[in-house]
C-alpha cells in the first residue's frame, strides 16, 4: 500500500490543522475549569464562549441557544426524549422517518416502550420524503416531527425548510438531526423553521466527543444529564473545553470556506458517479441524483458482497464503507436502503465513497479505476452473476 485515500469522510473526518493549533494550548496552558471564578480560568471561560457564539454563526442561531454536548447521538437522545417528556401532556405522538439515524430510530423505539406512539413515514426510491404523507400524519397530540436535514447513507437531502413550515403551521416542535449537514450545506435555524437542531464536530474537521443541541428560545425542555449548572442547567459536566474550541473553530473555517468547498466536492462527487455508472454495468447510484450531500456517492453492485469489496479496497489503501459507521460490523442489509425499495440480495453490494476537501481527481479515477477490476474480479467467482450473463445473451 503505497497511498492512503480516505473516502470515508461521511465516518469521520481528519481534524483540520488549523483546528489542532487553536486547541492545543487548551491542554497545557489554558487547562482551567471553565466553569471555575477565578482569572486563570477565565482564558478557558474565553474558548468555551467563542466555540459558542462560531457554532451559532454557522446556522443563524444566538449563542445562547447552543448547547454543548458529547456529539450527535447524545444530542438526538436529549431533543427526542426530553421534548417527549415536557410535552407529554399535550399528547405522545411522534413523526419521523423509516431512514433515520439509529440515534433517533432507538430512540423512538425506547418511547414506543414507554407509552409513546410513533408514525415511521416511508420514502420513495430516492429516500425523501413525501410532504402529503407528514401532513396527512399529524394528529391533535402530535408533539414532535423529528426528519433528518441529509441521510448519513445515501446523501439525499430532505427538504427541510417545508417540513418545519408544515410542523409549526399545525403547532408541532419540528426537531432535524443535521450532523452530516452541519459545515457541509448552508443551514439556517430561522429561514428553515427548525425548533431543535443536532450537530457532531468530528463530522467537519473538528475533535471527536463533541457535538451540539440547538434549542429555539422558548421551547420548553429538560436537562438530560443532571449533577451540575454547566450549560445553563441544561447539561451537567465538565465543558469539554478542548472539543468545545474544536468545533467552534471548525464551523468558524466552515463558514469562511463552504460555497468553495462545496463546488470542489460536487465537481468531483459528479465525477466519480458518471464514471461508475457509465463504466461497470450493473451499478446502482442510491440517493437524489442532485439533491445530495456534496460529497457523497453510494452505490449498489448486483453480484457482489459489499464487505468483499470493502476489503480487496482496503488492501490498495483506499478506504470507504459499507453504509453507516455505527453499524458496519453488522452482517443485516442497510435500513435505509430497504426502506427505498432494494431488495436484500442487491442492498448487501453497497458502498459508501464520502470525500473532501483534500480529495483529488487522481484519487477519484484511482478508485474508479480500480473498483472496476475489483467487481469484476468478485462477479466472477459468483455462481449467480453467470447464470445471469447467459440468460441474458
Amino acid at each position: 500500500m503505497s497511498k492512503l485515500i480516505y473516502l470515508d469522510n461521511a465516518a469521520t473526518t481528519r481534524v483540520k490543522d488549523e483546528v489542532l493549533t487553536e486547541i492545543m494550548p487548551y491542554f497545557s496552558q489554558n487547562y482551567g475549569n471553565p466553569s471555575a471564578i477565578y482569572s486563570f480560568a477565565q482564558e478557558a471561560r474565553k474558548g468555551v464562549d467563542e466555540g459558542r457564539k462560531r457554532t451559532a454563526d454557522l446556522i443563524g442561531a444566538k449563542p445562547e441557544e447552543i448547547f454543548f454536548t458529547a456529539g450527535g447521538s447524545e444530542s438526538d437522545n436529549w431533543a427526542i426524549k426530553s421534548i417527549a417528556e415536557a410535552y407529554a401532556g399535550k399528547g405522545k405522538h411522534i413523526i419521523t422517518s423509516a431512514i433515520e439515524h439509529h440515534a433517533v430510530l432507538h430512540t423512538c423505539e425506547y418511547l414506543e416502550k414507554h407509552g409513546y406512539e410513533v408514525t415511521y413515514l416511508g420514502v420513495d426510491e430516492d429516500g425523501k420524503i413525501s410532504l402529503k404523507e407528514l401532513e396527512n400524519a399529524i394528529r391533535e397530540d402530535t408533539i414532535l416531527i423529528t426528519i433528518m436535514t441529509a441521510n448519513n447513507e445515501i446523501g439525499t437531502i430532505e427538504p427541510v425548510a417545508e417540513i418545519g413550515r408544515i410542523a409549526h403551521d399545525h403547532n408541532v416542535l419540528f426537531h432535524t438531526d443535521a450532523v452530516q449537514a452541519y459545515g457541509h450545506i448552508p443551514l439556517n435555524v430561522d429561514e428553515m423553521n427548525i425548533d431543535l437542531l443536532s450537530a457532531s464536530g468530528h463530522k467537519l474537521g473538528g475533535p471527536k466527543g463533541v457535538g451540539f443541541l440547538y434549542i429555539r428560545k422558548g421551547v420548553r425542555i429538560g436537562s438530560f444529564i443532571h449533577g451540575g449548572a454547566q450549560e445553563r442547567n441544561r447539561r451537567a459536566g465538565t465543558h469539554n473545553t478542548t472539543g468545545i474550541v474544536g468545533i467552534g473553530t471548525a464551523a468558524k473555517l466552515a463558514a469562511e470556506n463552504m460555497n468553495e468547498i462545496i463546488k470542489k466536492e460536487q465537481s468531483l462527487r459528479d465525477h466519480l458517479i458518471e464514471r461508475v455508472l457509465n463504466e461497470i454495468p450493473y451499478a446502482r447510484l442510491n440517493g437524489h441524483r442532485t439533491d445530495r450531500l456534496p460529497g457523497n456517492a453510494s452505490f449498489c453492485f448486483r453480484f457482489v458482497e459489499g464487505e468483499s469489496l470493502l476489503i480487496l479496497l482496503d488492501q490498495l489503501g483506499i478506504c470507504a464503507s459499507s453504509g453507516s459507521a455505527c453499524t458496519s460490523g453488522s452482517l443485516d442489509p442497510s435500513h435505509v436502503l430497504l426502506a427505498i425499495g432494494l431488495p436484500h440480495e442487491i442492498a448487501h453490494g453497497s458502498v459508501r465513497l464520502s470525500l473532501s476537501e483534500e480529495t483529488t481527481l487522481e484519487d477519484i479515477d484511482f478508485v474508479v479505476d480500480n473498483l472496476k477490476k475489483i467487481v469484476e474480479r468478485l462477479r466472477g467467482m459468483s455462481p449467480l452473476y453467470e447464470d445471469f450473463v447467459k440468460n441474458n445473451r
